[in-house]
């Protein structure tokens, strides 16, 4: 016992948590199983038609390629368990995990099955995870509010890589080496984003390389999970071009994409009078890299605005022009010394979108949420690209991005709290449940811990997934 002084009277004895005396430790039991979350979660996706669409459109005929619906199933059932590696799908094949799941395979099989993959059989598994985000939502809650706004966000992260067998790593923007992975997720104002389309490139690729086939890829998905109403495509300066806008707007989409600074972009800003600024007030302060400081306030106003005015007509865009000021300190000022004239530091944002001034700025700061969903995938699936085979790492990003809406999926069945939370933090309380394997009268229970505390989530999640009927789409 600990001994701590306590303010209403002499010291006490409190209680700690210790480890019982001459513990010992055994692995012995054929029927725990570690992760007892998977159960729903996976028969979740045999109602969602993983199987079938796997078996459907992937056909790989090389060696170590044969019964693709099987692999791809248990590749994603690790990821959803929390496997980065292929050593970790090991995971699958512990206690009574092969009375729980059919079609476990060895990390080596797995292996073998994902260095099989060229790009054409990439392409063929890039159909699956669009047709199955369908799917789920139309099975789960998973994008409520998408029939009437949506947001495509569009944005690409370098993962380092080591060593010198990675096919396709090199450096590129960010002076990491590794591959680049390109990333569309759709959202909307009452839903946390899923993933919509990926790409993995080369790490020397400039972000906007081939942006433009994956937002048109990325909207088919989106229209296929019921985003039917509005739908703005959002993204960084990297994505500021022609074809990424034009894209979307072949697909009937909004735009709204950060302008870079251009002569003819200064120009415009320059022609905004000063009665035209309005000021804005953020409701929690922002932080700014630049300055190194938080940004409070700000005015923003709007100009129209013809972008890539050098390009043929065809290919020039009319839209607004949205720019956000915010009053650049300067740092050598004396205290109390009054300035001579304001200096400002500018952000535009080119967009088409029909909201009001203030809140198509306020929607395009929006934007930043891929950035969770990047963070999520390499705090799981995409802690490692585990091969040193260019088309293999491919077909694990397309497994990667299935494994997150499934997990999202899961939690969105389970309870509010679930349905906004990080991957992660699903995984944590409702997919690593150990849990016992019983067949009393002959039929499966499992037995997981008493006072478990999400407990009830957990309990939602397993009767939708199993017992009860799928939602209207």
């Amino acid at each position: 016992m600990w001994l701590v002084q306590s303010h209403s009277g002499p010291r006490r004895k409190a209680s700690v948590v210790r480890v019982c005396h001459g513990l010992s430790a055994v692995f012995d039991d054929p029927n725990l199983v570690s992760c007892a979350g998977l159960a729903p979660v996976m028969a979740l996706a045999a109602r969602a038609g993983l199987h079938a669409l796997v078996g459907e459109h992937v056909r790989i005929d090389a060696a170590g390629g044969a019964n693709p619906r099987v692999k791809v199933a248990a590749l994603v059932t690790g990821m959803v368990a929390g496997a980065d590696s292929i050593d970790d799908m090991d995971l699958l094949r512990h206690g009574g995990m092969g009375r729980l799941f059919d079609g476990a395979r060895a990390p080596s099989t797995l292996g073998t099955f994902l260095r099989a993959f060229t790009f054409g059989h990439v392409r063929q598994l890039d159909a699956v995870p669009a047709r199955l985000l369908g799917n789920l939502a139309a099975h789960t809650p998973l994008l409520p509010g998408a029939e009437q706004v949506a947001y495509l966000d569009v944005d690409d992260t370098v993962r380092e890589t080591h060593g010198y067998a990675k096919q396709g790593a090199g450096y590129g923007y960010s002076g990491v080496k590794g591959l680049n992975a390109l990333i569309a997720t759709v959202s909307t104002p009452l839903a946390a984003p899923v993933i919509a389309a990926t790409r993995l490139r080369k790490g020397s690729t400039n972000s906007a390389r081939g942006a433009e086939r994956l937002v048109a890829d990325a909207l088919v998905a989106a229209a296929g999970a019921g985003a039917t109403g509005l739908v703005i495509v959002r993204a960084d300066s990297a994505f500021y071009n022609h074809k990424v806008i034009g894209a979307a707007r072949r697909r009937g989409a909004r735009f709204s994409v950060t302008a870079r600074m251009t002569p003819s972009v200064r120009r415009a800003i320059a022609c905004i009078g000063e009665q035209a600024w309005t000021p804005i007030k953020y409701p929690n302060a922002v932080w700014d890299e630049a300055e190194q400081r938080f940004i409070s306030d700000a005015e923003v106003a709007e100009v129209p605005y013809t972008a890539f005015g050098s390009r043929r007509s065809a290919e020039q865009v009319t839209g607004r022009l949205i720019v956000r000021r915010v009053r650049r300190l300067n740092p050598d000022s004396t205290a109390g010394q009054g300035e001579l004239f304001a200096a400002w530091r500018y952000h535009a944002v080119f967009t088409d979108s029909p909201l009001p001034m203030r809140d198509a700025e306020a929607a395009h700061r929006g934007h930043a949420v891929v950035e969770q969903v990047i963070a999520d995938l390499k705090n799981s699936a995409m802690a490692h690209l585990p091969s040193g085979k260019f088309w293999a790492n491919s077909a694990w990003l397309a497994c990667a991005a299935m494994a997150f809406n499934l997990t999202r999926a899961a939690g969105a069945l389970a309870s509010l709290f679930h349905a906004r939370a990080t991957t992660a933090t699903i995984r944590a309380h409702l997919i690593a449940v150990p849990a016992r394997m019983a067949r009393p009268a002959r039929r499966p229970v499992l037995h997981l811990p008493q006072r478990w505390p999400w407990q009830h989530a957990w309990q939602q999640l397993f009767d939708h997934a199993l017992h009860h009927p799928p939602l209207a789409a």
